[in-house]
């Protein structure tokens, strides 16, 4: 719910709560958001596409969003077993805290 309604992926969310309250390694908190974007995505297509008006999805835009996030997801997860479950942890507090300082800076 957080990540729809911040305009950020559920994962901003998901993947520091597992860490921290159910001790989940960064590893396998960053594949269990990968996961649950699936679900998400679904339930939330009909919202976006069948409102009254026109639909609020950009097709064009959305099939670039679409390719990019296939090779993202797939090189992410490829690299994400290299990575030492140490750095993974800096890198991710790393991002979440620039796009944090980023939200509260320009908003």
């Amino acid at each position: 719910m957080l990540g729809g309604l911040l305009g950020v992926g559920g994962g901003f969310v998901l993947v520091p709560l597992q860490v921290l309250w159910t001790n989940t390694t960064q590893r396998h908190a960053n594949a269990n958001s990968l996961v649950a974007i699936i679900p998400i995505a679904i339930a939330a297509v009909p919202i976006y596409l069948f409102r009254k008006g026109s639909p609020q999805v950009d097709f064009h835009v959305g099939i670039f969003l679409i390719i990019g996030s296939v090779v993202g997801a797939y090189v992410g997860a490829r690299a994400l077993s290299r990575i030492p479950d140490r750095e993974l942890k800096f890198a991710v507090s790393l991002v979440l805290g620039v796009v944090g300082l980023k939200e509260l800076l320009f908003p």
